[in-house]
């Protein structure tokens, strides 16, 4: 396999592999292309220049893997190759972590504790419609050459676009302070309490250095070094699902068998809510750009569409796995028991080892091991989306391993208060978990919206825009995920809420919140025109 040098992918210009450079939309309403026009093939005009300061210092840099010569024919789309194949393994399973943070670890078990196997049917529902976003954001980064940050920037007016990334930095340091704690518990449970909460936050900080120093290797030994972590994943919480020996007719009753009652609503809610996390979807559409492919042949748009949903496909359901091991282990120890509506992830561990024992290897430390890679993978992770979000909707002049920096300290900082003041409740913890939650919640649509708009925009996308079957399904899928988490946004905020002047002040600031929604929604309403039904498939 070939690494080529760095490539820089500007904000203000098409990718490296991109033929033409793509304007904003006010450019588009002037100068409408022709039906017949295709964005994927050359323009007559020559792409802009990039700045120097530009090309040095806003960009975001990948290392692109080589997949073919580039004077192949690209016409059609070549046979399956298995060598191919593993060329594009890498950046889904980069994007399925977001399946398995610590946040979904805690999710995971609690429904396994109060709701037992009945909510394993939501689960792998839930994992089908986050794996449908994701799908949707890799082919609007492969066919563009772009990814969802820049293309927003691009696409929307400035105070929009200034809005969508202030509400992407929000879910990502969210996001931030849940994986870090999890990680700071993982070393916590590793050390035998040597190191305290804060301490374990300072320690997880540093893996944005290890970020920084895997990359400049090139982007196989990051995807290798994840691939590690994820492995670490499987064989952890495996290794507990087989030393709980869960009964496999509960199980297979679980996922298929529908049920839902007053008790597991809560919690069905929350399987949901995690399937989809904001950053995650800026960072797909970003990852995918790491493989060289050069936009001008359709057919080699395709193949690599192609091989990135195999990917993804592989990718989630091992996550769906990992999830469904953990459910178990608590279904089976906790469901039923006093002890139920107690647990999360300070004191999960030690109820693993009271319900379970010692044996050779402790199911504490085990735990202690799945979730340190847990933390430790997503964090990473989202090191890595704050590059391309703050790079995407800002493009400013700053180098790379400060705005890593900048992007790291945004949450390390609050994480730290955290783990200091809330170091002594287990209680202050559970709470704090859920405000951080429905802030993520609150950030959903501001990811998911844009992204349903834009592949489904013919102007963007050219011959690979979605049809109007898989565009009803992501809207309905967006507007189920969106429906469910207002369920939880109101539910919470009527139990939270007190006082006139805290109440006057929710609600002002929702009413914004509501007002940008509708204006998302509906801005692009009359770009919208008949399409075919389906995803396009070039003919072979």
């Amino acid at each position: 396999m070939q690494i080529n040098n760095l490539i820089l992918i500007n904000p203000m210009t098409s990718s490296p592999n991109s033929p033409t450079s793509f304007s904003p939309r006010h450019h588009h309403n002037h100068h409408h292309r022709h039906a017949d026009s295709n964005p994927l093939l050359p323009s007559s005009s020559a792409p802009l220049p990039i700045p120097p300061h530009v090309a040095h210092e806003s960009s975001i840099l990948l290392h692109s893997v080589e997949i073919e010569s580039s004077d192949s024919p690209g016409v059609a789309v070549p046979p399956f190759s298995w060598k191919k194949l593993w060329k594009f393994t890498g950046p889904g399973f980069l994007m399925s972590v977001a399946f398995l943070d610590p946040g979904n670890l805690e999710g995971d078990l609690q429904s396994g504790a109060i709701a037992g196997y009945s909510l394993l049917w939501l689960l792998l529902w839930a994992t089908l419609m986050g794996l449908l976003i994701q799908l949707l954001a890799l082919r609007l980064g492969v066919a563009t050459g772009r990814h969802l940050a820049e293309i927003c920037r691009q696409e929307y007016p400035f105070w929009a676009g200034l809005m969508l990334w202030f509400m992407a930095e929000l879910a990502l340091i969210a996001a931030d302070i849940q994986e870090v704690i999890g990680s700071a518990i993982a070393i916590k449970i590793l050390s035998n309490g040597f190191f305290p909460l804060w301490a374990g936050v300072i320690i997880t900080a540093s893996d944005c250095f290890i970020f920084l120093f895997l990359e400049n290797y090139g982007i196989r030994k990051l995807e290798a070094f994840f691939g590690v972590l994820i492995t670490s994943m499987a064989i952890s919480f495996a290794w507990m699902f087989v030393d709980a020996k869960p009964g496999g007719k509960e199980l297979l009753d679980g996922i298929l068998v529908p049920r839902l009652n007053a008790e597991t609503i809560p919690k069905a809610v929350g399987v949901i809510g995690c399937v989809i996390t904001p950053y995650n979807v800026f960072l797909y559409s970003a990852l995918v750009q790491s493989r060289k492919i050069d936009l001008k042949k359709k057919g080699r748009v395709q193949e690599a569409l192609n091989y990135y949903t195999i990917e993804s496909f592989v990718a989630v359901f091992i996550s769906f796995f990992i999830n469904l091991f953990v459910t178990a282990v608590f279904a089976k120890g906790f469901y039923g028991t006093p002890l139920a509506h107690n647990l999360g992830l300070v004191n999960a561990g030690d109820y693993l080892e009271r319900r379970y024992g010692g044996g050779l290897l402790p199911i504490l430390y085990i735990w202690g091991i799945g979730l340190l890679a847990a933390g430790q993978s997503s964090t990473i992770t989202g090191t890595y989306a704050g590059q391309f979000i703050m790079g995407g909707f800002l493009d400013l002049p700053i180098k790379k391993w400060l705005r890593s920096v900048i992007t790291r300290s945004c949450a390390i900082l609050p994480t730290v208060l955290v783990a200091v003041l809330f170091n002594r409740s287990e209680e202050l913890f559970d709470e704090l978990n859920e405000w951080l939650n429905v802030l993520q919640a609150l950030q959903i649509p501001f990811a998911v919206i844009p992204l349903l708009h834009l592949v489904s925009d013919e102007h963007i996308m050219g011959s690979f825009v979605v049809g109007t079957t898989i565009e009803r399904i992501s809207w309905c899928v967006a507007g189920i995920v969106i429906a469910i988490n207002g369920y939880v946004l109101v539910d919470f905020f009527i139990s939270q809420v007190h006082g006139f002047m805290y109440g006057t002040l929710v609600c002002l600031v929702a009413a914004s919140y509501t007002a940008f929604l509708f204006y998302l929604i509906l801005r692009r309403t009359l770009l919208i025109t008949p399409r075919f039904h389906g995803f396009h498939f070039l003919p072979q």
